[in-house]
């Protein structure tokens, strides 16, 4: 049931975090979800220790990604419809296993199709700690201004795990062990995880939300059923091209530069102007609509992504980088806010990992093919993926744009009745 939160003014981060019942998920869900940022460097470091090839680290690190973004809404719709703790439990259990196999099998040398089988348990088991979050957020504050702050929170949550994931991993496989950053996403996962599953009292109803939308007349959909919803899978896919393209690259540069620790500092550079973009988007009282500033961050993302094939220094890459990441985290905060009003209650869950799987699934795809482009012509080529991605998905997301407007249904109306402050569309 939605929250009865009324402001006067515009809603604040301090405000948000005085919710009742929210710091219980929110402490667990940000240990949880560490190992989410974790897994795709942990395979490309280790795989690339054992193999000696980035292609075939960056191709097993891809299967992991797919696999990801195949299961990843299933496992959203099945919390949506059973509970997140009967998803969750099970699914850390089977993920610490897999990531504990795949490392077995790259120390001990197994073929590369072995690798590959491991990958896929690895990557269909990721709990989807951010989602449920954001699920949660929405269960309590849904239908009041507070929600644009929630997508901005999260948002920075999000970043700031990419901050920390990917050079802890980083720190791990170089200083450590090459399996380490593996080992520790892997109990990081069964530990955050099930601690984040004993919050019982602020998961969401299951299976009530979708009993009452047939009551009014709106019978269950699939998520992905909403022309919407596809156009922010398009867009969030370049979003991890970017990501995937940059994690590899920056690894290769670090290599050829002969400073392999660099890898760590470039990429929580450009994580950092993530994360402080979306503080600031979460401050700002916007008078414009979140589809406008979802265009124009987008197209900032895709003219700075396009110039980092040039950078041949590490503070022309850092500088280029951390103008990346301001402008990722528009994107990613106004996809967030779009999509929840493009789809019903019964399918929250769904929505957000459909998303979230499109970014795992465009980083798999990046991470891959930048990883051959890295092997053959060097790290300046696999830049070339960030820039090619977004540039198709803005070029879809301008065609289509007219399909991101939220359909007036009766939900949506009933959403809207007691708001003191007005959500622009445009």
């Amino acid at each position: 049931m939605a929250s009865t939160v009324v402001t006067e003014k515009r809603p604040g981060y301090g405000q948000l975090l005085r919710t009742p019942g929210a710091l219980s998920f929110l402490l667990p869900g940000f240990a949880a979800r560490q190992p989410f940022a974790m897994l795709t460097i942990g395979i490309v470091l280790l795989v690339q220790h054992t193999t000696g090839s980035y292609g075939s680290a960056g191709a097993v690190a891809a299967v992991t990604g797919v696999s990801m973004a195949l299961f990843a809404p299933q496992s959203g719709k099945l919390a949506d419809r059973f509970g997140q703790r009967a998803v969750l439990i099970p699914g850390v259990l089977v993920h610490t296993a897999s990531v504990s196999l795949l490392v077995a099998l790259a120390l001990a040398g197994a073929p590369l199709w072995a690798l590959f089988l491991a990958a896929i348990p690895s990557g269909a088991s990721v709990p989807q700690v951010g989602p449920m979050v954001r699920a949660r957020w929405a269960a309590k504050l849904d239908g009041t201004p507070l929600m644009p702050t929630a997508a901005a929170f999260e948002s920075v949550t999000d970043e700031f795990t990419f901050v920390v994931g990917p050079v802890l991993a980083t720190a791990l496989c170089t200083g450590v062990h090459p399996a380490a950053g593996l080992i520790a996403e892997a109990t990081l996962t069964l530990f955050g995880g099930l601690f984040f599953a004993a919050q019982r009292r602020t998961q969401p109803a299951h299976g009530l939300a979708a009993a009452a939308g047939q009551a009014d007349g709106e019978p269950h959909r699939s998520a992905l059923s909403i022309p919407g919803v596809r156009v922010l899978v398009i867009a969030f896919l370049g979003i991890g091209s970017v990501f995937g393209g940059m994690q590899v690259s920056l690894t290769a540069f670090s290599e050829e530069i002969g400073n392999p620790g660099a890898n760590g500092l470039l990429y929580g550079i450009f994580a950092a102007g993530n994360m402080l973009a979306g503080i600031a988007m979460g401050a700002i009282a916007w008078k414009t609509g979140p589809r406008r500033r979802l265009f124009l961050g987008y197209a900032g993302l895709t003219v700075a992504a396009s110039l980092l094939w040039s950078a041949h220094s590490v503070v022309l890459l850092g500088a280029l980088g951390l103008v990346v990441g301001l402008c990722i985290a528009p994107a990613l905060i106004t996809g967030y806010t779009i999509v929840e009003t493009l789809i019903p209650a019964s399918s929250r869950t769904e929505a957000f990992t459909w998303l979230t799987g499109a970014v795992a699934l465009g980083q798999a795809a990046a991470v891959t093919v930048a990883g051959r482009l890295a092997d053959a012509h060097g790290s300046s080529t696999g830049f070339l993926v960030p820039m090619a991605g977004t540039v198709l998905a803005l070029v879809t997301l301008v065609a289509l744009r007219s399909r991101l407007r939220p359909h007036v249904s009766s939900r949506v109306a009933a959403r809207g009745i007691g708001h003191r402050v007005p959500v622009p569309v445009d």
